[in-house]
Formats: C-alpha cells, structure tokens, sequence
C-alpha cells in the first residue's frame, strides 16, 4: 500500500498495480519527477471514464472549498475519480491548509493529487492531514552533482543503450542536473540509433550538438596537462560559438577542478581508492586527470589560481571591469597555466 512518506519510483510501483492513496502531495525542486508521475496519474481511469470522473483544477484560480466539494463527489459510472490541482506552489500556505479538513477525512472514491512544481509546500497543516489519513508526501528533489553520472549510465541503460565513460561524462558536463533536458535527450537518441546501440561521443556531437573536442571535459583536461595549444583553441571555438558553452558553466567546471585538486592535495589518504570515494567517481579512469593535474600544479599555484577564477567571476558581471567576457576568460586561462603560486602573506 502507498506510504506516509514515498519515492518516486514506489509510488510508480504502487500506481502500476493499482493500489491508490486517497491523497498525494507532490512537492520540491524537481520538475521531472512531478511531471512524470502526473502522467501515471493520467493513466489511471479510461478514456472513456475520463469525460465525467477527471479533472485538471489550477490553485490560483480555484477556492479549497471547491477543491474539497469536488472530491466529495461520488464518480459517475466508474469506481474513482482523479482530481489534479497544480501550479499550488503559487498560492500562500495558509490557503493550501484550508484543504487539511479534506486530506484528513478524504473521500475512498477520490484520488487527489496536489503539485507544487518547482517548490517545497509549506503548508504544514495539509502535510500532517494527509500523513495522518495514509496519503502521500513526496518531495521531488533535485539530484546532487555527484548523482548525475549514475542516473545518466542509468537512464541509458533503461533505453536499451549502451555508453562510454567520455559520452557519459560529456552529457553530465553539458546537460548537468536538468532531468527533464537529460531524458529528451537520451529519448532522442534511443529513436535515432535504435535498440542496443552505443551512445559515442561522434553520436551525440551528431545529434545532440556538443562536440567532441571543444567542451568543457576537454578544456578541463587540456588545463590538467597544461596543453595550452589545446586550451586557447578550445577557447577560441567556445568565443565563436557562445551558445556551445556559456562561460558560467564552464567556469563553474573548471573551478570545481582545481578546488578537487586542492582538495586532494591536503587528503590524508592519496589512494587511487580514497580519491575516488572522497570525489565520489564512478570508474578509475576519471583518476587520470586528477593525477595529472597534481603532477603540474603544486598547492600554491591552486591557491592562486582559485582566487583567480573569483576575480573573473567578480569582473564578468561587469564588477570591477568592463572588458569582454570572452577576454577576460581569455586573460584566465593564460593566468591557470602561468601561474608561479605567488601567495600574499
């Protein structure tokens, strides 16, 4: 039976074999998860049921009062009736609580979904009401960094594909957190390559338009062996084609790179084994650029050059300088693999 308290993938579980709570909350960050499982609720009367028993309300425009009425009613001609009242991350708190009378003495004939997208509910009364009647609260939560890697080899393998440690580690780095953009991606190309194939990074420089040499994994591992022919080209393709790679996003990557080193540097453990635990890394080859990057960058290089990467971020958005971006990050990259690890005392 459905829990106080779920997760995705057991309230998808619980709708698979038809066992419904009388109300569901689902609320948090997380756009994807919300949506995804608004589809199964879609599916649970039909087509033909759905005429007089499903209705689409949005909290904005709609009274509790009304919420609540509508639930009470029995369903015309079929067993249930779904109600889905979205957009309540719009409205106060204090109105979603006026649905805990409802939530708390719900109808058995009625399933109420309640969707804050984009926003954890803070309507503590409608949340212990619909606990205490065996409802659902679902906190749909943005995935952590080091999360994206595993859910992308996941998602993958769940279409029937297969992918190389550089394809997966490309899409994490372009693609980042965004579930709804990851899934219709990956969708896009299980359609063109068709089942069983391999997700190479020629396929998804091919279809999804990130190239293979000039991205942010590159740049990152051009900086980790201080290959600055390849660095300034890559930089060159990023300035004429912006949309490639927005600036912020790489900074944020490249930042990340040498806070790890330091990071590293400082750990009481430098074992291939507690390297990859402390940063969270999936295979050993992602090792690589870590130990090339130790190899050439010594404590006091790292500290100037994270302290460089802040002041391009500061005069990027026009603080302090009102020098092109592109410029700037021009003047960054030069200052990374320069860098005599002066340190101010």
């Amino acid at each position: 039976m459905a829990q106080a308290s779920a997760t995705f993938d057991s309230i998808r579980s619980d709708l698979s074999r038809r066992q419904y709570a009388p109300v569901y909350l689902l609320h948090g960050e997380e756009g994807y998860y919300i949506d995804a499982l608004v589809d199964e609720f879609d599916k649970i009367l039909g087509d033909d049921e759905k005429a007089f028993n499903q209705y689409t309300l949005y909290a904005p425009d709609v009274e509790p009062a009304a919420v609540s009425e509508l639930c009470h009613r029995m369903p015309m001609m079929a067993d249930r009736q779904v109600v889905i009242l979205k957009e309540a991350q719009a409205v106060p708190a204090a109105k979603l609580n006026k649905l805990a009378a409802y939530a708390g003495s719900p109808s058995p004939t009625t399933i109420l979904v309640i969707c804050c997208r984009g926003a954890e509910a803070k309507a503590k009364d409608l949340i212990k009401a619909i606990n205490s009647a065996k409802g659902v609260v679902f906190e749909s939560k943005k995935l952590k960094d080091y999360q994206v890697p595993a859910a992308i080899a996941g998602y993958i393998k769940n279409k029937g594909l297969t992918a190389e440690q550089k394809s997966l580690e490309m899409l994490c780095e372009f693609i980042g957190n965004d579930l709804s953009r990851l899934h219709n991606e990956i969708d896009k190309l299980a359609g063109i390559l068709g089942p069983g194939a391999a997700v190479t990074p020629e396929a998804i420089e091919r279809n999804i338009g990130i190239s293979k040499e000039y991205n942010t994994f590159e740049l990152v591992d051009a900086l980790a062996v201080k290959d600055a022919a390849k660095v300034f080209r890559i930089i060159a393709y990023f300035r004429s084609n912006p949309k490639s790679a927005p600036l912020v996003m790489v900074t944020t990557n490249v930042f990340n790179f040498f806070a790890d080193l330091l990071v590293a540097y400082y750990s009481p453990d430098r074992g291939d084994s507690a390297l990859m635990a402390l940063f969270k890394l999936r295979h050993p080859i992602q090792l690589r650029r870590y130990r090339e990057g130790m190899a050439r960058y010594n404590p006091f290089q790292l500290i100037e050059i994270i302290s460089a990467i802040r002041d391009f971020d500061t005069k990027s958005k026009g603080v302090g300088s009102r020098q092109n971006e592109h410029r700037l990050f021009h003047d960054l990259m030069y200052h990374i693999l320069t860098a005599p690890g002066n340190i101010r005392r």
